[in-house]
């Protein structure tokens, strides 16, 4: 076993992720648009009945509303709305609070495997893809569709989740930046870990969710949010700590510091619009997507 396995993630395994989008049945119908082309506010000639106005010449005589034309007395023909690619866009945060674990990957290594999933499979049905992180120095990586555009994004998640980026301006940030990109309809999902997400009012998600479908996925591992009832040790720096967990007030602080945060979000968010899911660094890599009732269990 690689001695880097489950501490960087590596592009051959978000690659091979694939596997998991293409076992997966079609997704549902979202709140904004149906999977695959998305239908847009540009009136034409497409698939979707969008409403009816007076027949003029050189209409297609096929699309004639022959019941309001019959109703109205004059001659009315169909408008069809245009179909175009809705955006899938990943929001990486970057957070040095990622960059750990104790159970078969770090927290990163998931997010990257989790964020190749959801990309896989927005491939799938048809959507551009495009990646952001906090940054003022890189760009986000710009909408492509089909297998290049998952390429860009997997090749984002290697470099951003193989170590702590040296400049990270945190989830807030990266969320200002993702506002500025999305268009109604668009489909925003946020890698997260739970101390980034409560950095983040709550009153900011309404305004996302009402125009987009918005998932966040907040990243744990078992150490945080079931900890052993026992002393446990640490080294900070030079020096050793022991916290002793069996005591009632140190799991309650513990419980403070890592299970309130993720507690909070899953009671609040999802009244706001937000779709919240959590996936531990020793799932498989898609189940947060299986908790959706939208795909069968895969082995990681």
């Amino acid at each position: 076993m690689p001695m880097s396995e489950g501490i960087a993630p590596t592009l051959t395994e978000l690659i091979a992720l694939r596997a998991s989008a293409q076992r997966r049945p079609p997704a549902r119908r979202g709140r904004h648009s149906v999977t695959g082309p998305s239908a847009s506010p540009l009136r034409g000639r497409g698939m979707e009945y969008a409403e009816s106005r007076e027949y003029v010449a050189g209409d297609d005589v096929r699309h004639i509303d022959w019941r309001l034309t019959a109703r109205s007395g004059r001659t009315h023909t169909k408008l069809f709305q245009a179909e175009r690619e809705r955006l899938t866009l990943l929001v990486a945060d970057t957070s040095p609070l990622l960059y750990f674990g104790t159970r078969v990957r770090f927290k990163s290594v998931q997010a990257a495997r989790a964020g190749a999933v959801a990309a896989w499979q927005a491939v799938r049905e048809g959507d551009r893809l495009a990646i952001l992180r906090g940054s003022m120095t890189e760009a986000p990586v710009p909408p492509a569709s089909g297998t290049r555009g998952v390429l860009r994004v997997l090749d984002a998640l290697v470099r951003w989740y193989t170590a702590p980026p040296p400049e990270d301006l945190g989830l807030a940030f990266a969320l200002d930046h993702a506002a500025r990109l999305l268009r109604p309809g668009s489909r925003l999902l946020v890698l997260a870990d739970p101390h980034s997400l409560a950095t983040i009012p709550e009153t900011r998600w309404p305004a996302l969710a009402a125009h987009h479908d918005v998932v966040v996925l907040l990243l744990t591992d078992p150490l945080e949010t079931d900890p052993p009832t026992q002393r446990l040790p640490f080294s900070v720096g030079s020096q050793r700590v022991e916290l002793d967990l069996a005591s009632p007030a140190q799991r309650e602080a513990w419980r403070a510091e890592f299970q309130q945060p993720l507690d909070r979000a899953l009671d609040r968010l999802p009244a706001r619009g937000v779709e919240v899911r959590t996936l531990s660094t020793d799932a498989d890599s898609d189940a947060w997507l299986v908790a959706l009732g939208r795909a069968q269990p895969q082995v990681a």
